[in-house]
Formats: C-alpha cells, sequence, structure tokens
C-alpha cells in the first residue's frame, strides 16, 4: 500500500492520515495495521494515568522536552473523554503540549476515548502501534484520567506512570482501586503543596504491604516528587523510567509481558468482532424480534435468550465469514 510505504519512509502526512483510518475504522484500517506489524516493538511506551486535574499533561510536556534533549524522538497519544451525548471530545492536551508541534521529530496526537473501557480506545490502541512502526523512540500514552477503573493502560505501556496529587481527596480511594496494582512508578506531581508529604506516606505504607508478597526479582516501585509546571524532579522521573526499561529487560520481563499484551489484545479484538457480527446478525433476523417478544412476556429469561443466540446465531456468522 502506498500509505504504508509513505510512513515506513517518514512521511508524517502519511503516518496522520493512518491514524485517522485506524481511529475511525475506516475499510483499510486493518491491512494498514496489519502491513505495519512486522515493524513494531521498537519504541518504549511509557503509559501516564491518575485522576483528571493530576497534571499528567503539564508533566509529559516537560517529559518530552527531557527526550528531545537526549535526541529521541517522540510521539504522544493524549486521550480526552468523548461525550456520550455527541460523541466529541474537546482535545485540550493540545493546547497544553504547543509548543512543540513545530519539531518535525515530535508526533502528538489527542484522541477521545470513544467509549473504551479503561479510557483507551481500539483506536487509541492502534495508533500506538503506528507511532512504534513509524520509527519512535519514545510513545507516551496520556489516559483520559477515568479514576479507578483506568487499568486498560497496563495492555499497552511496558513502563506505567501513576500520577497522585496532595490535597485532591482522591489518595485513599486509589488506593484501594485497581490502578494501584499498575503503577511501575508512583509521581506525586505538584509536591511543592502542602500534603505531600502525606501523600508520600500513604504510598510508601501501601508498598511496605505489597513488598512482603512480592517475589525477590520484581521491580522496586519508586515514589517520584515532581512539580511539572517549574519542570522540577523531570530528570529524576524519566532515569527512572530508563531503569525500569532496563529491569525488564534483564529479567526477561520485557518478552513476558509483550506476549502477555498480545494476547489480551487478540481476544479484545475477537470479542468485538464477535459482538459486531452478532449485533448485525440479530438486526437482520426475523427471529429476534420473537425473542424479544418472549422476554417481554417472561416465556424466557434473558439466560435463555443470549443461549438461544449463541447456539443458533453466532454458528451462521462463523461459517458465513471464515469457512
Amino acid at each position: 500500500m502506498k500509505i504504508v510505504d509513505s510512513l515506513l519512509q517518514g512521511n508524517v502526512r502519511a503516518l496522520a492520515k493512518a491514524i485517522t483510518a485506524v481511529e475511525n475504522g475506516l475499510p483499510e484500517a486493518e491491512e494498514i495495521l496489519t502491513a505495519l506489524f512486522p515493524y513494531t516493538g521498537k519504541a518504549h511506551v511509557i503509559g501516564v494515568t491518575g485522576s483528571p486535574g493530576a497534571g499528567k499533561s503539564s508533566m509529559v510536556d516537560c517529559m518530552i522536552a527531557y527526550y528531545r534533549k537526549l535526541g529521541k524522538t517522540v510521539g504522544v497519544v493524549a486521550v480526552d473523554p468523548t461525550s456520550p451525548f455527541t460523541g466529541g471530545a474537546l482535545l485540550g492536551d493540545r493546547i497544553r503540549m504547543q509548543e512543540h508541534f513545530l519539531d518535525d521529530d515530535v508526533f502528538i496526537r489527542s484522541m477521545g476515548s470513544r467509549g473504551g473501557l479503561g479510557g483507551l480506545s481500539q483506536g487509541a490502541k492502534n495508533a500506538v502501534r503506528l507511532l512504534d512502526a513509524f520509527g519512535k523512540d519514545i510513545v507516551i500514552v496520556e489516559t483520559v484520567g477515568v479514576g479507578q477503573s483506568e487499568v486498560e493502560i497496563m495492555n499497552v505501556a511496558q513502563t506505567t506512570l501513576v500520577v497522585l496529587t496532595p490535597n485532591a481527596g482522591d489518595t485513599i480511594q486509589v488506593l484501594k482501586a485497581g490502578v494501584m496494582e499498575i503503577a511501575d512508578i508512583f509521581v506525586i506531581n505538584k509536591s511543592d503543596l502542602d500534603g505531600a508529604h502525606t501523600v508520600k506516606i500513604e504510598v510508601e505504607a501501601f508498598l511496605h504491604l505489597k513488598e512482603k508478597l512480592k517475589d525477590k526479582d520484581e521491580w522496586d516501585i519508586p515514589v517520584m516528587p515532581v512539580v511539572s509546571i517549574k519542570n522540577q524532579g523531570i530528570d529524576s522521573l524519566c532515569t527512572s523510567i530508563e531503569k525500569h526499561k532496563a529491569h525488564l529487560f534483564s529479567t526477561d520481563k520485557w518478552l513476558e509481558e509483550q506476549k502477555l499484551r498480545l494476547s489480551r489484545e487478540v481476544q479484545d479484538m475477537a470479542a468485538l468482532k464477535i459482538r459486531e457480527h452478532i449485533f448485525n446478525e440479530l438486526k437482520n433476523n426475523a427471529q429476534w424480534e420473537q425473542l424479544l417478544d418472549k422476554l417481554y412476556s417472561k416465556s424466557l429469561g434473558p439466560y435463555e435468550v443470549v443461549d438461544y443466540i449463541l447456539d443458533n446465531f453466532f454458528n451462521s456468522v462463523y461459517d458465513n465469514r471464515y469457512k
């Protein structure tokens, strides 16, 4: 494909068009992703997650500057919440990172979450893969900031940063949540404010309890204080990110986790396709209305209807597409 060849040759316009294709699910999207898949796996993907207002975008802006000083190329996928009513998104992260837009070695793409579980749509995940194939050294994924459910980033990033802030009232809630289990590095942003030390103590206490359960070769999760609006602590944070990458390679975790991510991705994609095919089959099947009538009259229960659909509709979907 011409767009694939152009992308591999470093054409930024081709990259932008490819991301638009996968974001909108255009017919050529799957062909583009399949052709580029052999060229992926070289970028270091860094996930940045945390509650809204934690200063994630400002911190990512500082991280871009740090990596550019090292001569590394950077791609950013900044995910903003999608309205459940209009389907639109503000895409405000472009505003916070605008000083890098004139840098040819930085590519920033804002995307809506589009209802993706954990704040990441399949389009955002595919955009990460395209940036990787394009040859970016570092790909940063800033998630939408949906709070406790935001664990999907672990299936995309090799290093995940969980960003906390003092006096936000969310630390204990985050401590309870699964999002604590995905952190490779905890970042306390706005650490010049009162209450930052308290947040640090709470997180370290959590990590101390977790320490007793971990294996000897597991990564020691650091707690890094930063003040992103003053560009303080960013160098130390990025050094910790590199140390985490080195740890993954030294313990073979990099390959192990990559296999796990691919397994989860294929399962998720298969589930999405199966769901789409079944719904399309139902829309065009007269028996669907009859099933709804039986469900409404309570002559059949919801589980019985589901079993009937799987037994009678799924096989026809599979046969029509794959045989």
